[in-house]
């Protein structure tokens, strides 16, 4: 599949949403509420579930179903509030032994000025900063759009998945046209030059893993649950069998790799 095609199925109406994840891949879901500075941002969703036996904080960027909800998580563009919501219970989760698994799916940090004001940028450096040092495990799968800096700023991890129809890049296609080419009739060229499908980066090595997603969407995402319980329940059970000197190595050298080649 051409890359503004997978761009289009990760913006597809009726795509699961954070929530759904959440409620389909955990048991016993508490949410928490609020980022102790401000106030609470509806786009990012924050709490603890049970992963059969073990107890894992988990965290989502929604983008909402309709139009009150999208409305209600400001769709999909998180807040500095809902960065350092965020970040408070990572925080705790590592207080607490558990693993951090984060749902990604935003086109992008919000960019209002309000947001600005409150510091957008620098809860997103923050969050970079903290999550690389975190003693706990923490996965990032990436289910619809990663989008640059709104999305790096819960993809800092041990391992970053990616379903096979998301995508993941420092822009959009539609801006990455307008800058470069101020043309958006090369929106499609775009897509293709920035390398943003799971297959592309899985071979540049930015992703560990993609996700094979159901053909026909009647088939709904039952599946994908079962794989990421599966999962996600293996990958936590070795990570919490590393020392966090190890934990905290591993994640620094995965970075480290990234853009190394030979020619």
């Amino acid at each position: 599949m051409e890359a503004y095609k997978r761009v289009a199925a990760a913006r597809a109406k009726g795509r699961p949403s954070g929530a759904d994840f959440i409620r389909n891949v955990l048991e016993g879901f508490m949410e928490f509420h609020g980022d102790r500075r401000f106030g609470d941002d509806g786009a990012v969703i924050a709490g603890v579930g049970w992963l059969n036996d073990m107890p894992v904080t988990a965290i989502a960027i929604d983008r909402g179903k309709d139009t009150k909800d999208k409305i209600k998580r400001n769709f999909g563009s998180a807040h500095p509030e809902g960065y350092r919501k965020a970040l408070r219970q990572m925080k705790l989760a590592e207080k607490f032994g558990r693993p951090v698994v984060c749902f990604v799916d935003t086109s992008g940090a919000y960019c209002g000025i309000g947001a600005e004001e409150r510091g957008q940028a620098q809860a997103i450096a923050e969050n970079l900063m903290e999550m690389m040092t975190l003693k706990v495990p923490v996965i990032s799968i990436l289910t619809g759009e990663g989008g640059s800096g709104g999305a790096l700023g819960l993809a800092v991890a041990d391992e970053v998945w990616m379903l096979e129809n998301a995508v993941y890049s420092v822009i959009s296609p539609e801006g990455c046209a307008s800058i470069l080419w101020k043309d958006a009739s090369k929106t499609k060229e775009a897509a293709e030059c920035l390398k943003l499908t799971a297959e592309e980066l899985l071979r540049l090595h930015v992703v560990e893993r993609a996700i094979r997603e159901p053909k026909d969407s009647k088939e709904g995402f039952e599946r994908v649950y079962a794989r990421l319980r599966k999962d996600l329940y293996s990958a936590f059970s070795q990570g919490k069998r590393l020392s966090p000197q190890e934990l905290t190595e591993r994640r620094y050298q995965r970075f480290r790799r990234m853009g190394a080649f030979t020619e």
